[in-house]
């Protein structure tokens, strides 16, 4: 048995990604047992099965193949989706065909239905709030907005990398609904991008990335809260004088500006309408911004002493976190490549598997980034043992290996480690 269990929630491209992991680990202990191979090795059969996964996963990705189905729901595939012919033929491909016309990648109809459905229910929901406040009214806005605000900061990462999601003939709506949306799910405006893409992205998780957790013990729980709390805080400090150490004055400005003046708007709203404003606008900012770091964390805490630069020593990969997130747990494939489309990661990940093999890198399963930084902050080291999906010389380690092997990735840095790896 390789411990690799393949739930048949996940997407279709995970379910190939992890069936295709699970085999080369029963084919390694396999072949060790038979020819007492100590070191993983690439056998015919295994060869052969790596380029049909590919084949299969780049397929689905082909516009012009037979395999290839847009997405449209988070929750399921198109090809799962059995409506009642009328509803299809009427209401279900007019939709999908309009709404492939108008996207950036046609691959991404589930974007524009994201957007129906938060200009639908976010936008007069809070408004209402403004012309009729009722506490009722207030906590089921604050629960709808909680289900919506990661896949809808998920979308505006590819968003924000990949400079919108809509045809270049819709730019100025594409520049204009965030402006909208944003705070509703709990972004300050442009705060995002200047964060993720102009500071994240360049720093990389290194020793000045604000967001780094190389300085902190990333399974002490008073370090997180250091961390957060710093986050929380600060940020609106923090980034522009990052951006003033940088020399880059006009991002300095930028990001200060858009920053304050969010506050500034929240605090006038607040003097319009203190309980519609604090349910709108004010706890999906707190909320989210908690949510970010502990994510953070969770992305981030797993860095090699020995190599911290490298892409696939200081960020993981989860295969089966995927499905409302637009392939978000792929992060090191993200992190090699920022511009790589959201269905790509998959097929950029089998294509480089012996790579990831080879540099150390970790994949897990099982679990999400808010649970990785759970079980670390509980030392829970076990249970992250057993959702490993060993790659490489991993697959020889006993549970203890693994446990020692992922310690040894989550200690701290000190100033003197930091420069000599500088």
């Amino acid at each position: 048995m390789s411990g690799i269990l393949v739930d048949k929630g996940l997407t279709r491209q995970d379910r190939l990604v992890l069936q295709n992991l699970a085999a080369d680990v029963r084919d390694y202990r396999r072949r060790r047992r038979n020819e007492g191979q100590k070191q993983p090795g690439k056998g015919h059969a295994a060869r052969r099965r790596d380029a049909a996964t590919l084949a299969t996963l780049k397929a689905l990705n082909d516009p012009a193949g037979a395999l290839f189905h847009p997405t449209i729901f988070t929750s399921t595939e198109l090809h799962n989706l059995h409506l009642p012919g009328i509803l299809e033929r009427w209401l279900l491909r007019p939709l999908v065909r309009t709404a492939r016309s108008v996207l950036r990648v046609e691959t991404d109809v589930v974007m524009i239905m994201h957007l129906l459905l938060y200009f639908c229910t976010s936008v007069p929901s809070a408004a209402f709030l403004y012309w009729n406040f009722s506490y009722v009214h207030g906590l089921l806005h604050l629960a709808m907005q909680a289900t919506y605000m990661g896949t809808y900061t998920l979308m505006m990462h590819q968003h924000i990398h990949l400079g919108g999601i809509l045809s270049k003939r819709y730019a100025v709506l594409d520049a204009a609904f965030p402006y909208i949306t944003d705070p509703l799910m709990g972004h300050s405006w442009n705060s995002y991008y200047y964060h993720h893409v102009k500071h994240h992205h360049v720093e990389n998780n290194g020793p000045d990335d604000l967001s780094s957790t190389m300085r902190y013990q990333r399974d002490n729980f008073v370090h997180f809260l250091c961390y957060a709390g710093r986050f929380y805080f600060l940020i609106w400090l923090d980034l522009p004088l990052y951006f003033l150490r940088k020399n880059r004055i006009e991002l300095a400005a930028k990001a200060a500006l858009w920053e304050l003046g969010w506050y500034a708007t929240l605090w006038h709203l607040y003097t319009l309408n203190a309980k519609a404003t604090l349910v709108a606008f004010i706890l999906p900012l707190l909320g989210l911004r908690a949510g970010l770091m502990v994510g953070n964390w969770g992305q981030h805490a797993f860095v090699d002493k020995e190599r911290p630069g490298s892409d696939y020593r200081s960020s993981i990969t989860l295969i089966d976190s995927n499905r409302h997130c637009f392939n978000d747990g792929y992060h090191t494939s993200h992190h090699l490549n920022p511009l790589r489309h959201w269905r790509e990661h998959p097929v950029s990940f089998i294509g480089s598997k012996a790579e990831y093999a080879s540099q150390g890198a970790l994949v897990f399963h099982g679990i999400d980034f808010m649970m990785i930084t759970v079980r670390l902050l509980l030392k829970d080291y076990r249970t992250l043992a057993e959702c490993m999906v060993p790659i490489g010389s991993q697959i020889f380690m006993t549970m203890d290996e693994r446990v020692d092997f992922l310690k040894g990735r989550t200690r701290q840095f000190t100033d003197k480690d930091i420069q000599r790896k500088r």
